[in-house]
């Protein structure tokens, strides 16, 4: 279950990428006064169609991120490396001995 969601989530990782990278950015001033009706989509451009697609994607880019964390989730088995063996060792951490002494004044040469 885990490699479908994965590889659909790829997949509409990669088409994501693709439908937002064709849809164009907004235009200057000259688009009020009808300076962009040559594009390939007409005159309104692609928000439409794209626009429609790009949300769908990103709905499906959503929900198979949340599949998959659920799916995959913190689940401790026997495989788990810290639950090997008999027992649990944990490391002992040497505490550095601490002193607190009056510093020595230097003597003075006489």
């Amino acid at each position: 279950m885990q490699t479908l969601v994965i590889t659909v989530h790829i997949v509409a990782c990669i088409f994501l990428i693709i439908f937002v990278l064709l849809q164009s950015g907004k235009e200057d001033m000259g688009v009020i006064f009808g300076g962009g009706s040559g594009s390939v989509f007409g005159s309104t451009g692609a928000g439409g169609v794209l626009a429609k697609i790009t949300a769908f994607l990103a709905a499906v880019f959503l929900i198979t991120s949340l599949s998959y964390n659920y799916l995959a989730g913190n689940k401790v088995g026997d495989e788990s490396i810290m639950l090997k063996g008999d027992t649990i060792i944990t490391p002992e951490i040497e505490k550095p001995a601490v002193t607190f002494e009056e510093p020595v004044a230097p003597k003075k040469a006489e």
